[in-house]
């Protein structure tokens, strides 16, 4: 969150790769997926609020969680004791609405880097957007349930165009044909998957998107080597402090 540090996903806010100094910031996983989505939306007619949930997989705490949730699938089959030593739960067949420390106000840490990320790398402090966060016993490919508030009136279809045009994301949404993404089918790839695209009943300009991908690449190892193609195409290897 340093101002003299840029935050970004290249096909979002690669023209802040300008300013940098030397030092360049990669988001946390769960804001690398969401804001291309939300970008596009602020494009198209405007954010005024954002509410996301987040399912966040277990190779987001790492090797070590991986390999936890593993053993205790085992130990849940052999009707041994589950014990928890990474996670502050039992994951198996449980969801833990706890990421990272808690602070004072009854956020998580990974909530707020969700909040912060995202106004920052959108060039909107002004945003009302906020998060929760849950672990969830999956081992690749975060997903989040994402309403938001626009300023205009769009149709699904303009919504659904829009988001296709974007070159990080994907729609698939056909859910009478159970044409939606899953964490499962998004591990390995590189989009980010958007499904049940739908009008918010509670809202006169409200939608409802369902977001999936790898948490691993676009959350990781793929926004980290774009911010390196991107520099190299647009000449900004001036790593000289000033």
């Amino acid at each position: 969150m340093d101002t003299n540090v840029p935050l970004v996903i290249p096909e979002v806010n690669g023209e802040d790769l300008k300013n940098h100094r030397g030092i360049i910031a990669n988001p946390n996983c769960s804001t690398s997926q969401l804001v291309p989505v939300l970008k596009v939306l602020d494009d198209l007619a405007g954010l005024t609020r954002v509410i996301v949930s987040t399912y966040q997989s277990v190779s987001g705490a790492g090797k070590e969680a991986m390999e936890e949730l593993s053993e205790q699938v085992s130990q849940w089959h052999t009707k041994m004791a589950i014990t928890a030593k990474i996670l502050p739960k039992q994951i198996a067949f449980n969801l833990i609405p706890h990421i990272d420390k808690f602070l004072d106000n009854g956020y998580t840490k990974e909530e707020i880097k969700v909040i912060n990320e995202s106004r920052k790398i959108l060039h909107r402090p002004d945003l009302l957007i906020t998060c929760t966060a849950v672990r969830v016993p999956v081992f690749v490919g975060h997903s989040e349930s994402v309403t938001v508030d626009l300023q205009q009136t769009v149709s699904i279809a303009e919504v659904r165009d829009s988001l296709a045009r974007h070159s990080l994301i994907k729609v698939i949404d056909d859910p009478l044909k159970a044409e939606y993404i899953t964490p499962l089918e998004a591990a390995a790839s590189d989009p980010v998957y958007v499904s049940r695209i739908r009008k918010d009943t509670s809202s006169i300009n409200g939608l409802n998107l369902w977001v999936v991908s790898d948490n691993l690449r676009i959350g990781a190892a793929l926004n980290t080597v774009k911010i390196a193609e991107y520099l190299i195409k647009h000449n900004l290897l001036n790593f000289n402090l000033v």
